[in-house]
């Protein structure tokens, strides 16, 4: 079991230590270096063992729609995602994809809404997708084009969207689109779509390479009930911000899943690789090396919990969760690289764990706020802070 002394820091309660603990067991008999040829198969497997398991009733709110509490626990999220993580990436995916496919819903969503949806998301029966980004609108969300246009009872939409997680295998796709009711950021509604209805097609399946569920979307006059609208019209933007709130903390949290992983697999090699008459762990420059890789896991741990246990408190944390994704996914991917470099030419080879890192890591650079997107909420929060 991996060193888990990081679970006696104060930002956690006995709850998220047994969970944690509790959870590291499951994982290394169910979903340890679990993989296969067919992804989506093996997603939906994923997420109806973490819904029988139980763990999907985190990334829901309300415990009367199946969720675990009524508000979503932060730490328990963050935990649960470092655990998955640290085991298989892809099981991590699909827990992530369920509390941020739903969160809209849990947020602004109808007790109607509630009731219909959540108890299948959190029982693994149903799969969820958020689908926000377009071909000209992915950090720059003001720049959305697919339009929603009321007709009575109805909104007719058009339009496309891509890079959508659980693309092609979802049931319920919060998505986002322009109603008008003003400019940019302003006009924009959220809304609830199924799966299957008309006029809603998947139009490409998108390879990337970590594979996961990718995909584009297109609506062309495809009518879906003003009913399923979540929110206001015109609040889209402030419920996918708010739903991002939530979940941008947990990338963070991933990413430190996936380079503890790597800082294992790296000490293992460095102790039994022999070289020269020594082990790897024998020469300083490996020493050094492991030793920046410690000192990284641990600073990205601590912003990122930090961040974690904030909002736990009802603290606004836009700064904090910026400083917490973008810490551990740039410290990820440097503990990742020199895990591989460790493992020499086996660090390249399909399949080995550091080598199956080294994809998964690069995404998280990007989905969820680039890097450079949290780099300017950071400025931007520090400069406005030093205005009040």
């Amino acid at each position: 079991m991996a060193d888990q002394r990081y679970l006696d820091w104060p930002f956690f309660a006995p709850r998220h230590r047994e969970l944690a603990q509790t959870l590291d067991a499951w994982s290394q008999q169910h979903v340890a270096d679990r993989h296969g040829p067919d992804v989506d198969a093996l997603c939906r497997d994923l997420v109806r063992d973490l819904g029988t398991a139980g763990w999907l009733r985190h990334a829901v709110g309300g415990t009367a729609h199946g969720g675990n509490s009524d508000d979503i626990d932060t730490r328990a999220i963050c935990l649960i995602r470092e655990t998955l993580a640290r085991h298989n990436p892809l099981a991590d995916f699909a827990f992530a994809m369920q509390g941020l496919g739903s969160g809209a819903i849990t947020l602004f969503g109808s007790e109607e809404h509630k009731q219909q949806y959540l108890p299948r998301v959190a029982a693994g029966t149903a799969i969820s997708a958020f689908a926000l980004s377009e071909p000209e609108a992915g950090s720059d969300v003001a720049a959305m084009e697919c339009t929603a246009t009321r007709d009575g009872d109805h909104y007719v939409l058009d339009g496309e969207k891509t890079w959508i997680s659980n693309g092609g295998i979802a049931d319920i796709y919060v998505l986002f689109a322009r109603t008008g009711e003003a400019p940019g950021a302003r006009g924009i509604s959220a809304f609830i779509v199924e799966a299957g209805t008309p006029g809603f097609d998947i139009v490409e399946r998108i390879a990337v390479i970590a594979p996961h569920p990718l995909a584009r979307l297109k609506f062309s006059a495809c009518r879906i009930p003003a009913a399923n609208r979540l929110g206001d019209a015109g609040q889209g933007f402030k419920v996918a911000m708010a739903t991002l709130d939530i979940f941008r903390t947990s990338v963070a949290a991933a990413a430190l899943g996936m380079a503890r992983r790597a800082l294992d697999e790296a000490l293992q090699r460095a102790t039994t690789r022999r070289m020269f008459g020594k082990t790897l762990a024998d020469f300083q420059l490996t020493q050094a090396k492991l030793a920046q890789m410690a000192t990284g896991v641990d600073a990205a741990a601590l912003l990122t919990y930090r961040a974690a246990w904030a909002r736990d408190q009802g603290q606004r944390v836009t700064k904090e969760a910026a400083m917490a994704k973008l810490t551990a996914t740039e410290t990820a991917q440097q503990v990742i690289d020199a895990a591989v470099q460790m493992f020499g030419g086996l660090g390249v080879v399909s399949g080995q764990p550091v080598e199956r890192l080294y994809r998964e890591i690069r995404s998280l650079r990007i989905y969820e706020g680039a890097t450079e997107v949290q780099q300017m909420i950071i400025g931007r929060e520090l400069l406005r802070d030093a205005s009040a």
